[in-house]
């Protein structure tokens, strides 16, 4: 019976029956290319031609993206536009997916936004040039590091003082769900020696007298507080200030944070801050597990 069914699989009738992935439908791809994430999309695309051009497919791709994806397309990749780049404004909903996942620079410069590539939550950092930070422009107090560690390129690296306020904000439309904001700070001055990263640990003092204190309020009114003794030099660590929820689509939020030791009893220095983060909940851990 065995040798019957080889025989006839081998017949003429029955080989014009048989079928692969070039015939299956581009709107079946499409559709299974629904419940897949974006970069296994990216990789079947590879099969044929039939799976690169669902690949393309808008209807796939607007599903990926954000719900408030128009929002991020005028907020900053038009902004990178009128700041004189010559990218030309995409249309395909792919190439927009594509261009936010990459770490985008918007206001001068002084914030970046990206959306995770499985997910397509989207993620913001800001830099202390956006923040109100006391002394910021007194060389006495604060000095500016480049530095290949820093999305922005450099580092925000306080002397010191005796009254440290850094405060700031962002107006800016989520996508509804939970949202987590963490400064990335460090004891200690990177450097770089023979190649090799390093930190300066000299002028770190007054931290261990009285904690910092990290704030968090939204315009609608949630608010969060923490506080921190800094007592370990030389390694970066995100200080989680607090969480936030959104839950109206296409409403713009405005999210204010701060830190401070304002306690003039002693001087403080010694301290780098990197910049502000505000990811989805779920990814906090991300950060924090480097804590």
């Amino acid at each position: 019976m065995g040798a019957a069914s080889s025989s006839l699989a081998g017949s003429e009738p029955f080989e014009r029956k048989l079928c692969g992935l070039e015939d299956v439908p581009e709107n079946c791809i499409t559709a299974m290319f629904m419940y897949m994430e974006p970069p296994e999309i990216c990789l079947l695309a590879r099969v044929n031609r039939s799976f690169h051009r669902a690949s393309r497919s808008d209807t796939v791709w607007e599903q990926k993206l954000p719900r408030n994806y128009k929002f991020l397309v005028g907020r900053i990749l038009e902004d990178q536009q009128e700041e004189g780049r010559k990218d030309k404004l995409i249309s395909r909903k792919k190439e927009i997916y594509a261009r936010l996942c990459r770490p985008n620079l918007f206001d001068a410069g002084t914030k970046v936004a990206w959306l995770d590539k499985r997910s397509g939550k989207v993620c913001l950092a800001i830099s202390p040039k956006a923040m109100k930070i006391t002394g910021f422009d007194d060389r006495r107090y604060w000095e500016d590091i480049a530095s290949d560690e820093s999305r922005f390129g450099s580092l925000a690296y306080l002397r010191q003082i005796w009254w440290l306020e850094a405060v700031g904000n962002i107006r800016f439309e989520f996508a509804p769900g939970k949202y987590s904001l963490l400064f990335k700070i460090q004891l200690g001055k990177p450097l770089r020696k023979c190649g090799r990263k390093t930190c300066n640990i000299d002028q770190v003092h007054g931290w261990e007298i009285k904690p910092l204190r990290f704030q968090l309020s939204t315009s609608d009114g949630q608010c969060a507080m923490s506080e921190r003794h800094l007592d370990e030099s030389g390694r970066w660590f995100y200080h989680h200030v607090g969480d936030f929820v959104v839950d109206n689509q296409n409403s713009p939020v405005w999210v204010k944070f701060s830190m401070l030791q304002i306690d003039c009893t002693h001087t403080k220095g010694g301290l780098c801050l990197d910049c502000v983060i505000i990811c989805p909940f779920e990814y906090r851990g991300k950060y924090t597990n480097f804590d």
